[in-house]
Protein backbone atom coordinates (compact mmCIF):
# COMPACT_ATOMS: atom_id res chain seq x y z
CA UNK A 1 0.00 0.00 0.00
CA UNK A 2 2.73 2.39 0.97
CA UNK A 3 4.19 1.79 -2.61
CA UNK A 4 1.22 2.35 -4.30
CA UNK A 5 -0.18 5.68 -2.33
CA UNK A 6 3.84 7.54 -3.46
CA UNK A 7 3.33 6.18 -6.48
CA UNK A 8 -0.19 8.23 -6.82
CA UNK A 9 1.88 11.53 -5.74
CA UNK A 10 2.88 11.26 -9.15
CA UNK A 11 -0.44 12.35 -10.50
CA UNK A 12 -1.70 14.47 -8.33
CA UNK A 13 -1.65 18.07 -8.53
CA UNK A 14 -0.91 21.15 -5.77
CA UNK A 15 0.20 20.96 -2.24
CA UNK A 16 2.33 23.28 0.10
CA UNK A 17 3.97 21.88 3.17
CA UNK A 18 5.83 24.33 5.40
CA UNK A 19 3.74 27.49 4.90
CA UNK A 20 0.08 26.42 4.65
CA UNK A 21 0.72 24.42 8.30
CA UNK A 22 3.41 27.00 9.91
CA UNK A 23 1.63 30.18 9.12
CA UNK A 24 -0.34 31.40 12.07
CA UNK A 25 -0.95 35.60 10.57
CA UNK A 26 -4.78 36.27 11.56
CA UNK A 27 -6.68 38.40 9.60
CA UNK A 28 -6.32 41.95 9.58
CA UNK A 29 -7.98 44.77 8.34
CA UNK A 30 -8.13 45.55 4.63
CA UNK A 31 -5.48 48.46 4.33
CA UNK A 32 -3.00 46.33 6.19
CA UNK A 33 -3.25 43.55 4.20
CA UNK A 34 -0.62 42.45 1.38
CA UNK A 35 -1.12 42.62 -2.34
CA UNK A 36 -1.50 38.59 -2.25
CA UNK A 37 -2.12 35.89 -0.30
CA UNK A 38 -3.23 32.35 -0.68
CA UNK A 39 -6.01 30.54 1.23
CA UNK A 40 -4.07 28.45 3.86
CA UNK A 41 -4.49 26.20 6.30
CA UNK A 42 -3.31 27.59 9.56
CA UNK A 43 -3.50 26.29 13.24
CA UNK A 44 -5.82 26.33 15.90
CA UNK A 45 -8.32 24.03 17.55
CA UNK A 46 -10.48 24.48 14.21
CA UNK A 47 -7.84 24.26 11.24
CA UNK A 48 -8.37 20.75 9.52
CA UNK A 49 -4.67 19.36 10.55
CA UNK A 50 -5.88 19.40 14.27
CA UNK A 51 -9.35 18.09 13.64
CA UNK A 52 -7.98 14.60 11.67
CA UNK A 53 -7.89 11.81 14.34
CA UNK A 54 -4.64 10.04 13.10
CA UNK A 55 -4.57 7.59 16.30
CA UNK A 56 -8.08 6.69 15.92
CA UNK A 57 -7.55 6.08 12.24
CA UNK A 58 -4.36 3.54 13.53
CA UNK A 59 -7.41 1.86 15.56
CA UNK A 60 -9.84 1.55 12.70
CA UNK A 61 -7.63 -0.05 10.92
CA UNK A 62 -5.82 2.50 8.35
CA UNK A 63 -2.66 2.25 6.55
CA UNK A 64 -1.19 3.89 3.92
CA UNK A 65 -2.85 6.05 2.09
CA UNK A 66 -3.91 9.15 0.19
CA UNK A 67 -6.75 11.81 -0.67
CA UNK A 68 -7.69 15.06 -2.88
CA UNK A 69 -9.90 17.39 -1.65
CA UNK A 70 -11.08 21.15 -2.69
CA UNK A 71 -13.33 23.27 -0.81
CA UNK A 72 -14.71 26.90 -1.48
CA UNK A 73 -13.43 28.84 1.19
CA UNK A 74 -15.18 32.31 2.07
CA UNK A 75 -13.90 35.93 3.33
CA UNK A 76 -14.29 34.85 6.94
CA UNK A 77 -12.40 31.65 6.37
CA UNK A 78 -15.25 29.51 6.33
CA UNK A 79 -15.87 26.89 4.31
CA UNK A 80 -18.77 27.18 2.12
CA UNK A 81 -18.51 23.96 0.45
CA UNK A 82 -16.11 21.18 0.09
CA UNK A 83 -15.81 17.44 -2.62
CA UNK A 84 -13.49 15.05 -1.77
CA UNK A 85 -12.07 12.63 -4.85
CA UNK A 86 -8.89 10.55 -6.14
CA UNK A 87 -8.60 8.13 -3.07
CA UNK A 88 -6.46 5.41 -3.19
CA UNK A 89 -7.62 2.15 -2.52
CA UNK A 90 -8.82 1.31 0.94
CA UNK A 91 -8.74 4.80 1.90
CA UNK A 92 -12.02 4.70 2.79
CA UNK A 93 -11.33 5.36 7.03
CA UNK A 94 -8.96 8.50 5.67
CA UNK A 95 -11.98 9.42 3.79
CA UNK A 96 -14.55 9.29 6.11
CA UNK A 97 -12.32 11.66 8.61
CA UNK A 98 -11.89 13.63 6.45
CA UNK A 99 -15.38 14.13 5.06
CA UNK A 100 -16.35 14.74 8.58
CA UNK A 101 -13.91 17.52 8.78
CA UNK A 102 -14.47 19.77 5.77
CA UNK A 103 -17.59 19.54 5.87
CA UNK A 104 -19.17 23.10 6.75
CA UNK A 105 -21.61 21.95 9.34
CA UNK A 106 -18.33 21.30 11.34
CA UNK A 107 -17.43 24.71 10.80
CA UNK A 108 -13.86 23.79 9.33
CA UNK A 109 -11.36 27.70 9.43
CA UNK A 110 -8.65 28.09 6.87
CA UNK A 111 -6.71 31.57 6.59
CA UNK A 112 -8.39 33.47 3.89
CA UNK A 113 -7.18 34.50 0.44
CA UNK A 114 -6.05 38.19 -0.38
CA UNK A 115 -5.76 39.74 -3.74
CA UNK A 116 -5.16 43.66 -4.27
CA UNK A 117 -4.86 43.87 -0.24
CA UNK A 118 -8.75 42.70 -0.43
CA UNK A 119 -9.66 39.70 1.26
CA UNK A 120 -11.25 37.19 -0.84
CA UNK A 121 -13.54 33.94 -1.42
CA UNK A 122 -10.65 31.58 -3.01
CA UNK A 123 -10.66 27.64 -4.25
CA UNK A 124 -8.20 25.52 -2.23
CA UNK A 125 -7.30 22.45 -3.69
CA UNK A 126 -5.64 19.89 -0.91
CA UNK A 127 -4.16 16.55 -0.79
CA UNK A 128 -4.02 14.56 2.33
CA UNK A 129 -1.63 11.84 2.91
CA UNK A 130 -1.37 9.76 5.65
CA UNK A 131 1.26 6.86 6.73
CA UNK A 132 1.72 4.79 9.75
CA UNK A 133 5.65 4.89 10.74
CA UNK A 134 7.00 2.85 13.49
CA UNK A 135 3.11 2.48 15.12
CA UNK A 136 2.92 6.25 15.33
CA UNK A 137 0.13 8.46 12.68
CA UNK A 138 2.08 10.54 10.17
CA UNK A 139 -0.93 13.26 8.39
CA UNK A 140 -0.10 15.73 6.11
CA UNK A 141 -2.04 18.03 4.26
CA UNK A 142 -0.68 19.63 0.91
CA UNK A 143 -1.95 22.75 -0.68
CA UNK A 144 -2.19 23.36 -4.58
CA UNK A 145 1.05 21.43 -5.31
CA UNK A 146 2.28 19.99 -8.98
CA UNK A 147 3.45 16.48 -8.47
CA UNK A 148 7.00 17.04 -8.48
CA UNK A 149 6.72 19.76 -5.84
CA UNK A 150 4.91 17.17 -3.63
CA UNK A 151 6.95 14.64 -4.21
CA UNK A 152 9.86 16.85 -2.97
CA UNK A 153 8.20 18.73 -0.56
CA UNK A 154 8.89 21.99 -0.94
CA UNK A 155 7.36 25.53 0.05
CA UNK A 156 5.38 25.57 -2.99
CA UNK A 157 1.35 26.80 -3.16
CA UNK A 158 -0.19 26.72 -6.46
CA UNK A 159 -2.17 29.27 -7.78
CA UNK A 160 -5.65 29.45 -6.45
CA UNK A 161 -8.56 30.93 -8.69
CA UNK A 162 -10.99 33.58 -6.43
CA UNK A 163 -14.46 35.44 -7.12
CA UNK A 164 -15.01 39.28 -7.73
CA UNK A 165 -12.27 41.90 -7.88
CA UNK A 166 -12.07 41.86 -10.91
CA UNK A 167 -12.04 37.61 -11.42
CA UNK A 168 -14.28 36.31 -13.97
CA UNK A 169 -14.76 32.94 -12.42
CA UNK A 170 -18.17 32.41 -11.05
CA UNK A 171 -17.41 28.85 -10.43
CA UNK A 172 -18.06 25.52 -12.14
CA UNK A 173 -20.77 24.36 -14.22
CA UNK A 174 -22.55 21.51 -15.62
CA UNK A 175 -22.33 20.81 -19.29
CA UNK A 176 -25.58 21.77 -20.98
CA UNK A 177 -28.11 18.98 -21.33
CA UNK A 178 -27.34 18.99 -25.03
CA UNK A 179 -23.95 18.09 -24.57
CA UNK A 180 -24.58 15.63 -21.75
CA UNK A 181 -28.02 13.93 -22.21
CA UNK A 182 -27.39 11.32 -19.71
CA UNK A 183 -25.46 12.92 -16.76
CA UNK A 184 -22.51 11.48 -15.58
CA UNK A 185 -19.18 12.52 -13.38
CA UNK A 186 -16.60 14.27 -15.87
CA UNK A 187 -13.51 14.74 -14.89
CA UNK A 188 -10.83 17.50 -17.08
CA UNK A 189 -7.20 18.08 -16.60
CA UNK A 190 -6.00 21.68 -18.33
CA UNK A 191 -2.78 23.02 -18.63
CA UNK A 192 -2.38 26.86 -17.29
CA UNK A 193 0.06 29.22 -17.43
CA UNK A 194 0.47 31.70 -14.95
CA UNK A 195 1.80 35.01 -14.04
CA UNK A 196 3.15 36.45 -11.17
CA UNK A 197 0.49 38.76 -10.33
CA UNK A 198 -2.22 35.60 -10.97
CA UNK A 199 -2.95 36.45 -14.47
CA UNK A 200 -4.16 33.30 -16.83
CA UNK A 201 -1.60 33.48 -19.57
CA UNK A 202 -2.45 30.10 -20.96
CA UNK A 203 -4.83 26.98 -21.54
CA UNK A 204 -5.47 23.98 -22.54
CA UNK A 205 -7.20 20.71 -21.97
CA UNK A 206 -4.58 18.40 -21.14
CA UNK A 207 -7.33 15.15 -20.48
CA UNK A 208 -10.65 14.90 -20.52
CA UNK A 209 -12.92 12.12 -19.15
CA UNK A 210 -15.31 10.91 -20.46
CA UNK A 211 -14.51 12.84 -23.72
CA UNK A 212 -16.99 14.00 -26.51
CA UNK A 213 -19.89 15.12 -23.93
CA UNK A 214 -18.55 18.92 -23.25
CA UNK A 215 -16.75 18.83 -20.02
CA UNK A 216 -13.39 20.15 -21.43
CA UNK A 217 -15.31 23.38 -23.25
CA UNK A 218 -17.12 23.31 -19.71
CA UNK A 219 -13.71 23.87 -17.79
CA UNK A 220 -12.12 25.98 -20.59
CA UNK A 221 -15.05 28.45 -20.44
CA UNK A 222 -15.65 28.06 -16.49
CA UNK A 223 -11.66 29.48 -16.45
CA UNK A 224 -11.69 31.85 -19.79
CA UNK A 225 -11.81 35.32 -17.57
CA UNK A 226 -10.42 33.44 -14.13
CA UNK A 227 -7.85 35.30 -12.37
CA UNK A 228 -5.70 33.38 -9.16
CA UNK A 229 -4.13 34.39 -6.41
CA UNK A 230 -0.63 33.74 -7.75
CA UNK A 231 1.69 30.86 -6.57
CA UNK A 232 3.83 31.31 -3.74
CA UNK A 233 7.64 29.70 -3.67
CA UNK A 234 9.49 30.05 0.01
CA UNK A 235 6.84 32.95 0.60
CA UNK A 236 7.43 34.96 -2.62
CA UNK A 237 4.35 34.73 -5.49
CA UNK A 238 5.92 33.48 -8.78
CA UNK A 239 4.65 32.83 -12.35
CA UNK A 240 4.09 29.00 -12.57
CA UNK A 241 3.18 25.99 -15.12
CA UNK A 242 0.20 23.65 -13.82
CA UNK A 243 -2.00 20.74 -14.54
CA UNK A 244 -5.08 21.73 -12.37
CA UNK A 245 -7.47 19.06 -12.21
CA UNK A 246 -11.20 20.39 -11.98
CA UNK A 247 -14.48 17.62 -11.07
CA UNK A 248 -17.87 17.74 -12.70
CA UNK A 249 -20.41 15.83 -10.53
CA UNK A 250 -23.70 14.77 -12.02
CA UNK A 251 -25.85 15.89 -9.34
CA UNK A 252 -24.21 19.27 -9.65
CA UNK A 253 -21.32 20.81 -8.64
Amino acid sequence: MRAFAFSLITWLSIADLALSQESTTPSTPEAQLPMYRPVLLGQGPNALINRIDGRGLISKGQKDALIMFMCAVRKDGGVEWSSIYRGTPDSNFLKQELQKWISPASNPRFIPAVYNHQLVDAIYYGTVTFRVVNGKPRLRIFSNQEADELEKEHDFVGPQPFFGNDSGFTGFHYPPAENVRVQVDGMVELGMKIDANGNLQGIKVVSEEPPFLGFGDTALADFKNAKFIPAFRDGRPVACEVTLPVFYKAAGF
